[in-house]
């Protein structure tokens, strides 16, 4: 895969490549409809209309109105804006949170964040299966409990979390607690519809799904309150104030128009059987992921190999894998720590995702280089 058909990149949990007709939507943005969108004039209203059109888009995917759709500058803003806006919205009535511990950091630092504030902060851990459990997360659900946050697809190993039973028990317990989920590696890849999730609060990212880096969004159903992180201005009703990145939310909008969810599930299906076995073949190598993980995600360890040091040896040979969240930089995960995983197992861990532009020359590359580098790294 790539431009010169000789690289073979499996990052894309990380990030996508953009797609052309994204592309060339910011590029049309960007040198035609260069208006700002809350200016009167005729070139503002030419912007107003390409925002709204990009809000609709993602709307759609997630099968709310656009009133309740709010851009952001990625994932991490929105789960900010989430955790943050909620706590200190309800912090008079309640001010507990409760998240799982398999969460992206930017809901795990948040959480501590509010902890030093004076919130009571709750972290449930997943079960030997990788999953977070309902009956866990509505253990610790009270009165006093202001939000729960659990993702539906854990970033690191394709883990699916049964979001929708979770947020149905909290309810049952505390019908006021929030619901929040970070769907930024779920959304486009499975169909998504935030009334039967039960969630108040969702999470997407544009650049997992080929539109460029610097946008996201939060659904807020509506009624929702949330303290905006920032002043300024009067765009996204205040919740978000300041000139929107048009060209990378229109680019957003777009990439969204091209979600084709069952053709990409079945042939992402195909690709991590195959790679499931051709791994399996190997030596030394033992699979991470939950069996019914999100077919875009493969999580495995490559013997007693680091996981960094057999990043870079693939890196050499053109081939893209991860160790882990792209956030994370290299730091130990604590998801793999959160499964209980063996030390030596997590510190050999890779993750590979694939996306549409993948085939399985990419797969065949991979395992022709983590067996070289079994051979060549294990004796150093």
């Amino acid at each position: 895969m790539g431009a010169t058909g000789l690289e073979h990149y499996l990052d894309n949990s990380g990030t996508t490549a953009v797609s052309k007709a994204a592309a060339d939507k910011a590029y049309q943005i960007m040198t035609e409809v260069y208006g700002n969108p809350s200016s009167l004039h005729s070139k503002g209203m030419q912007a107003e209309n390409e925002l709204k059109k990009a809000r609709k888009s993602v709307a759609a995917r997630l099968r709310v109105s656009e009133g309740e759709i709010f851009f952001t500058s990625g994932g991490t803003e929105a789960n900010n804006l989430a955790l943050f806006g909620a706590a200190y919205a309800y912090a008079r009535e309640r001010k507990k949170i409760v998240i799982s511990a398999v969460e992206h950091s930017s809901v795990t630092e948040a959480a501590k964040r509010l902890e030093a504030e004076g919130f009571e902060t709750v972290v449930v851990a997943p079960r030997s299966d990788g999953k977070i459990h309902p009956e866990d997360v509505a253990a610790e659900t009270d009165g006093n409990t202001s939000l729960v946050s659990v993702m539906l697809v854990n970033n690191e190993t394709g883990a699916i979390m049964p979001v929708s039973d979770i947020f149905a028990a909290v309810k049952e317990k505390n019908v006021k607690t929030l619901c929040h989920t970070d769907a930024v590696q779920a959304f486009g890849k499975l169909e998504i519809k935030a009334a039967a999730l039960g969630a108040d609060l969702i999470s997407v990212s544009g650049h997992k799904v080929h539109a460029p880096k610097g946008v996201g969004a939060l659904y807020v159903k509506r009624g929702v309150r949330l303290i905006p992180r920032q002043r300024g201005g009067e765009q996204e009703k205040r919740i978000r104030p300041g000139t929107e990145n048009l060209p990378a939310i229109a680019a957003f909008g777009v990439a969204c128009g091209e979600f084709d969810i069952q053709k990409g599930l079945a042939r992402a299906e195909e690709l991590n059987k195959y790679a499931k076995d051709r791994l399996s073949a190997i030596e030394g190598v033992v699979l991470n992921s939950p069996v019914d993980a999100l077919p875009y995600v493969l999580n495995f360890s490559a013997g007693r190999v680091r996981s960094e040091t057999m990043l870079h040896f693939l890196e050499e040979r053109e081939i893209y894998v991860s160790s882990g969240s792209a956030c994370a930089k290299g730091k130990p995960s604590h998801v793999l720590s959160a499964l209980g995983l063996p030390k030596e197992r997590a510190d050999s861990a890779l993750r590979v995702s694939f996306c549409k532009y993948n085939t399985k020359s990419d797969i065949d590359a991979l395992c022709e280089g983590i067996e070289l580098g079994l051979k060549v790294l294990a004796h150093r």
